[in-house]
């Protein structure tokens, strides 16, 4: 499966870096992202603004699920295909980058 750009669909193994130009805002444990080049904003639930902090923390993926495994409970095989799906959806909206 390819990214938007062409390159591989991320991977547990894969960096996801915030794009020069992102605005992260949290409230209440809930957070709003804003792609300034765009103006598009994007929403977070509780779990998702967690996991984008320790993407902002940790960058390698494979570190974010057991991050998230051990804070919540969560079966690891769950946690990685939601974790892949949002950075797919984040990646879409351009606000992040992702290396192999």
């Amino acid at each position: 499966m390819s990214s938007p750009s062409g390159e591989r669909a991320p991977t547990l193994d894969s960096r996801v870096q915030v794009r020069d130009g992102v605005l992260f805002q949290e409230l209440q444990g809930e957070a709003v992202l804003l792609n300034l080049d765009s103006g598009t904003y994007f929403g977070l639930d509780a779990v998702g603004t967690r996991m984008w902090q320790l993407i902002l923390e940790h960058e390698r993926l494979a570190e974010v699920v057991q991050s998230v495994v051990a804070e919540y409970e969560v079966a690891e095989e769950n946690c990685s295909a939601d974790l892949l799906a949002l950075v797919r959806k984040l990646e879409t909206q351009g606000l992040v980058t992702v290396t192999a």
